[in-house]
C-alpha cells in the first residue's frame, strides 16, 4: 500500500496519461455535467455571458450565411452547439464523455434543435463529412500531448472544406508564467467530486519544461489508490501558428480570446482563426 501511495504521488514523465477514462465514470461523469451546465462556474465551461458573447462574435466573423457546416470538437453537453444552431449554423458535435452526449442530445430534442451528436474519441475522428467550420474551444486544444495535438490539428484539417475555417483557443505563456508550484490536500467525507465516499484528495501543480503543466490529483480511499494526470501546454502567438502551420493552416486573425478581444500578449488565453 504505501509503495503504491508514493508512486501515485511521483511527479510522472512528461504527458503521461490516466489510466481509467474518468470523464465516463458512472460517478464522476456526473459531477461533470454539473460543473458544464452552471452558468456561473468557470472550471468547466465558461460561464454563460461570456459563452453568448462569443458566439455572437463568432457569427460576425464567420457568418453561417457563408459557412453553414460547424464542427464543434468536444462540444461537451452541447452548450455552444446549441447556441450555434440557433444562430443559423447547422451543428455537428462531437466528444468522448458518454453522459455529456447523452445529455446534449436529449436536450436538442427537448428544444426540437436539429443537432448531430457523435459519442467518440476524436482522435480517431472519420465523420465522412466535410464542414465549412470547425471550433475546439475553451484550451482543450493544450491538454494534449504533442503528439495528440498533431493528430486532432490533421484530423480538423481533413474534416474542412477547401477554404474552411478553424477557431481555436489555447492559454497563453503569461498564464504559464503565473502557475505556482504547490501540493496541497484535503479530506472529503461524502459527496465530494470525484467519490461518493470518503476519500482524500492530494493534488501537486508542477511545471515542466516546453511550457507544461501538471494537476496530480491521487484519491486514496479505503479500496484504492487512483491518480489522474491533467495535462496543460501553453502557447506564444508564434508557436501556436507554427503548430497549425506545419500541417496546411494558414492564418486568418490573432485575438485574446473567442470573443474577440483585441490581441495582447499579457492576456490568458490566445485565440486564432485559421483558413484551410
Amino acid at each position: 500500500m504505501s509503495s503504491n501511495i508514493i508512486t501515485s504521488l511521483c511527479k510522472p514523465p512528461i504527458y503521461t496519461k490516466t489510466k481509467v477514462e474518468f470523464w465516463n465514470d458512472e460517478y464522476i461523469s456526473k459531477q461533470m455535467l454539473k460543473a458544464h451546465l452552471d452558468p456561473e462556474f468557470d472550471g468547466a465551461s465558461r460561464k454563460l455571458d461570456f459563452i453568448e458573447k462569443s458566439v455572437a462574435w463568432i457569427k460576425d466573423i464567420v457568418p453561417p450565411s457563408n459557412y453553414p457546416l460547424l464542427l464543434d470538437v468536444g462540444c461537451g453537453p452541447g452548450i455552444y452547439a446549441e447556441k450555434f444552431t440557433q444562430m443559423g449554423y447547422h451543428v455537428t458535435g462531437i466528444d468522448f464523455s458518454k453522459r455529456s452526449i447523452n445529455y446534449a442530445r436529449q436536450s436538442a430534442l427537448n428544444k426540437d434543435l436539429n443537432i448531430s451528436y457523435f459519442y467518440q474519441n476524436y482522435l480517431e475522428m472519420d465523420l465522412k463529412k466535410s464542414f465549412d467550420f470547425a471550433t475546439m474551444i475553451y484550451c482543450d486544444y493544450g491538454a494534449l500531448s504533442t503528439n495528440d495535438r498533431q493528430v486532432i490539428m490533421r484530423k480538423i484539417y481533413h474534416h474542412l472544406k477547401p477554404g474552411g475555417k478553424l477557431l481555436l483557443d489555447v492559454f497563453s505563456i503569461t498564464k504559464f508564467c503565473d502557475f505556482k508550484e504547490q501540493q496541497t490536500w484535503e479530506v472529503c467525507h461524502k459527496d465530494g467530486f470525484w467519490r461518493a465516499d470518503e476519500y482524500a484528495e492530494l493534488n501537486g501543480f508542477y511545471k515542466y519544461s516546453d511550457n507544461v503543466t501538471l494537476k496530480l490529483i491521487s484519491i486514496i480511499s479505503k479500496n484504492e489508490i487512483t491518480p489522474y494526470y491533467l495535462w496543460d501546454t501553453y502557447f506564444s502567438k508564434e508557436s501556436l501558428v507554427q503548430e497549425a502551420e506545419s500541417i496546411g493552416f494558414k492564418i486568418c486573425g490573432v485575438f485574446s480570446d473567442v470573443a474577440g478581444s483585441i490581441y495582447q500578449a499579457e492576456s490568458d488565453t490566445i485565440a486564432i482563426l485559421f483558413d484551410k
